[in-house]
């Protein structure tokens, strides 16, 4: 690859990173390709030298968000207990654009195009599926659990990031937390 193609694909690789983390700070539609590309140091008219479209760049996007916690096979690296000690903690909350994708664009997927609400149903079956395993099958018990549990978490995550209160956004993720630690340890699923 010679140095302009090269140059191209780390501006291009760039772009896709601030997307990601701005879609989740400010929702898919709450953020303008010229404030993308004023913060990725480039020009409005440069957006279609690299995306045919706001969807290519939405679909990129997501798919650099959803990378993370799990592989590509959904496996997480961690135990059940420290999923949800994680995922509902005060850090967690506080980084919108690096945490989470399911739950900071819980809201803006349904308003999304095929292609984006494609890439948000494979992680979250990804999701489902890692899960389960970590509650110590595949099987549709498992799994149904595994729905609920990360249903709770998103939901526990999404009303504490909403509240004006300090306190009870603490309270919010403290109570679930403590909750569903208590039904893994109560269940004998505790790594």
């Amino acid at each position: 690859m010679g140095h302009s193609q090269a140059s191209k694909k780390a501006t291009h690789e760039r772009v896709v990173s601030i997307a990601a983390r701005r879609f989740r700070e400010d929702g898919i539609d709450g953020l303008s390709i010229a404030d993308l590309m004023k913060e990725a140091g480039l020009t409005h008219g440069g957006f279609y030298k690299h995306f045919d479209s706001k969807e290519q760049l939405i679909e990129e996007a997501l798919t650099v968000a959803f990378k993370g916690a799990e592989d590509s096979k959904g496996t997480y690296q961690s135990s059940i207990d420290q999923l949800i000690t994680e995922y509902l903690s005060f850090a967690h909350r506080d980084a919108v654009g690096t945490g989470c994708a399911v739950s900071a664009l819980v809201n803006d997927i349904g308003r999304a195009e095929e292609g984006a609400r494609m890439l948000y149903t494979h992680k979250l079956l990804a999701t489902f599926g890692g899960i389960a395993r970590l509650l110590g099958g595949e099987d549709q018990a498992k799994r149904s659990e595994a729905i609920v549990m990360f249903s709770t978490l998103v939901g526990a995550l999404g009303l504490a990031r909403a509240v004006a209160e300090d306190d009870l956004s603490k309270e919010i993720l403290s109570t679930v937390r403590d909750a569903l630690l208590k039904d893994v340890v109560g269940s004998g699923v505790h790594s």
